[in-house]
């Protein structure tokens, strides 16, 4: 029975996976400024009804604003302004209330940081960026799993027990060699290879800031929205800190 129930499992998992490589791909190849816009906003709406599962909020109750966010950042070309002015306007309500908690601020950092900065990302340095990132991060994953449980021995981090120093290691590498060629469209090639090794080693802390959160809630996915992978935390969570550090090296670097 358990033997089945993981075939199921892994065939889930298969699926799932096809299918988000291809809704990716199809966003990529049209790259059309609305529908990029929209696709990334779902994703971020589902991200943030997960993250205040997993912060302890009610799952709607912040739900609103975090779309009204959205919303501005669709004619406001500078999604980290946008992160900024919710900061001012959640402190002042705050000091007027004098009754709203901190910690409902902090779907506001995460994963709404992350996601207006993949946005920004992508209105400042075309698709050819949101791939050059898809790619580091991707990779890194894969490359971090591949290379740790075949010769991983040294635990990384017990936020994570199952990762190893050798699988990280493994892993930024083949995320910065197989990433860089595409920040060679944007930048040359030795910031393209800086940035790609940053962005890559970013992308697990990333992986491990979600798996904290997961411990901290006591749950095992961030939600069950898809099959075989959980939730879409648990998909973009290494995206949401590599973008940042994109993003922030291209303006500092470029």
């Amino acid at each position: 029975m358990s033997i089945l129930k993981t075939d199921a499992s892994l065939k889930d998992r298969i699926l799932t996976g096809v299918a988000l490589i291809a809704g990716v791909a199809g966003v990529g190849y049209v790259d059309n400024f609305y529908l990029t816009w929209l696709v990334l906003g779902v994703v971020y709406l589902f991200a943030f009804y997960e993250a205040n599962a997993l912060f302890g909020l009610e799952k709607n109750s912040l739900f609103f604003y975090a779309a009204l966010l959205w919303v501005a950042a669709l004619f406001y070309p500078y999604g980290d302004d946008l992160l900024v002015i919710s900061g001012v306007i959640f402190f002042g309500a705050v000091a007027y209330t004098q009754n709203i908690p901190w910690k409902n601020f902090l779907p506001f950092l995460y994963p709404t940081a992350g996601m207006l900065y993949i946005w920004t990302l992508y209105q400042e340095y075309a698709m050819i960026s949101l791939l050059w990132l898809v790619v580091a991060v991707a990779a890194t994953d894969i490359g971090a799993f591949a290379v740790g449980k075949t010769i991983g021995r040294t635990p990384f981090s017990p936020t994570s027990p199952k990762k190893t120093i050798e699988g990280v290691v493994g892993g930024v590498l083949i995320g910065t060699g197989a990433s860089f060629y595409f920040g060679v469209a944007i930048v040359g090639t030795p910031l393209a290879v800086i940035i790609s090794f940053l962005v890559a080693f970013s992308s697990i802390f990333g992986d491990l800031f979600e798996s904290y959160l997961k411990r901290r809630a006591g749950v095992k996915d961030s939600g069950h929205i898809l099959p075989g992978h959980g939730g879409i935390l648990d998909r973009i969570d290494g995206y949401l800190f590599a973008s940042v550090v994109m993003i922030v090296m291209l303006r500092g670097l470029v």
